[in-house]
């Protein structure tokens, strides 16, 4: 007997969904790490829309599980060649195999069915799935801000700025919320009423921590002095950490908001959830976008200051390695934070240049520069001795035409000696 899975898509994850055993079978058969969907929650979704019960029998009968796509995953599931919709932005498709067979899901079954093809089934999923990833993104922020050990409340609280006050505030509001969320397992009107001035608090927070960050790359590119370099570098490499975890933080919190919101339209304007969740996703873009060009702008000036260091690392030995480190410090931690956030970037770092390595090359130029003037010089002094031997010899040979012209006429004439 054949069964069957169907996948669906939205770019950030994939959703799996069939009977538990194939499911189950099809994860471990392609090596994808997974948690929970939530059918359950999908069924109450889709219950409040104009939605035939046989669908929510369906989706009651089967399980589902949630797949981030990663490079990894993402090349494992672009093998079943998944219909992508233009209008939803979802792909879908579904896979059958023999039940039984650990690795039995080879067949792709290009005639849309059941529940793939059911819209509001499709947005409920989606709509589900981007909670989960942004949940996802969530918890792996907290690890971060764990990891590199700052404290966002300190830098706030250090800031003079009202807005960055309201912020840590914003932060205890939200995660109530989210708290409260998952004990009722919905956002009614109270519950959203509580958060709904956070996104401007968050976004001014946001640019404020990137025109801080935008200011430390403008005052790297207007040093040109080594030790204006080493200072601006120095503060680069001891505030560039706090302020990514500022953005970080913010980040979490938008991405809280949404899965907020999501819910909140779930509730009150289930038709609306599948443009809402665009929007959402377009926004979130946008939010990568600024962030990423500021922090590329700041890698760049800290390469340049690190490359101006090396170029003068014999006239400044001990400044010059300590901006190669200061630049390499801060490249590191923008690319752990790119990553963290799935923004592409490559990692770089310079190496400091010795000044003994510098002083040799110096040397051997000077000594290269002196070989060539002593080759030089003794091109110059062979060119001079052979014109003096030529000058010799043709003047000696003057000297014996002339003697011979003079014995001649002497013989000529005799009665003269």
């Amino acid at each position: 007997m054949d069964n069957e899975i169907q996948l669906i898509s939205d770019g950030d994850g994939l959703a799996v969904i069939g009977d538990a055993e194939d499911v189950e079978r099809f994860l471990a058969s392609e090596g994808l790490p997974s948690k929970d969907l939530g059918m359950p929650r999908l069924k109450s979704i889709v219950a409040t829309g104009a939605v035939a019960a046989q669908a929510g029998s369906e989706i009651a009968a089967n399980s589902g599980r949630w797949v981030k796509l990663t490079k990894e995953s993402a090349e494992v599931v672009k093998k079943y060649g998944m219909r992508e919709s233009s209008k939803s932005g979802l792909s879908t498709g579904v896979v059958k195999g023999n039940k039984g067979q650990i690795r039995g899901f080879v067949e792709f079954v290009k005639t849309p069915r059941s529940l793939v093809t059911n819209p509001a089934v499709l947005a409920g999923a989606a709509g589900i799935m981007a909670q989960i990833a942004m949940q996802q993104t969530m918890n792996e922020i907290t690890d971060y801000l764990a990891t590199i050990d700052e404290k966002v409340d300190d830098v706030l609280r250090a800031q003079k700025d009202a807005v960055l006050a309201r912020m840590i505030g914003v932060g205890f509001v939200i995660e109530e919320s989210m708290t409260i969320r998952e004990k009722r397992g919905r956002v009614d009107e109270v519950t959203w009423s509580k958060v709904q001035t956070a996104p401007a608090t968050i976004a001014e927070t946001q640019a404020y921590a990137l025109r801080q960050l935008d200011a430390l790359a403008e005052k790297m590119e207007r040093k040109t002095k080594i030790g204006d370099l080493a200072a601006a570098a120095k503060e680069a490499e001891s505030t560039v950490r706090g302020w990514l975890a500022v953005l970080a933080r913010c980040f979490q919190l938008q991405d809280a908001i949404a899965v907020l919101e999501l819910d909140r339209v779930l509730d009150a304007s289930p038709d609306e959830l599948d443009g809402h969740r665009l929007g959402l996703k377009a926004a979130r873009q946008r939010r990568l976008e600024l962030i990423s060009e500021c922090t590329e702008r700041l890698v760049a000036r800290m390469d340049a200051a690190a490359g101006t260091a090396n170029a003068k690392v014999l006239l400044h030995p001990a400044s010059s390695p300590a901006v190669v480190q200061a630049s390499n410090h801060v490249t590191s931690g923008v690319h752990d934070f790119h990553e963290l956030l799935g923004i592409e970037s490559a990692e770089r770092s310079s190496e400091a240049r010795r000044w003994a390595d510098a002083a040799v090359e110096v040397r051997d130029k000077a000594l290269e520069t002196g070989a060539k003037g002593v080759d030089a010089a003794r091109s110059r002094g062979s060119e001079t001795l052979t014109r003096a031997n030529t000058v010799r010899v043709k003047l000696s040979d003057e000297i014996a035409e002339r003697a011979r012209r003079l014995r001649g006429d002497e013989k000529k004439h005799p009665e003269d000696a």
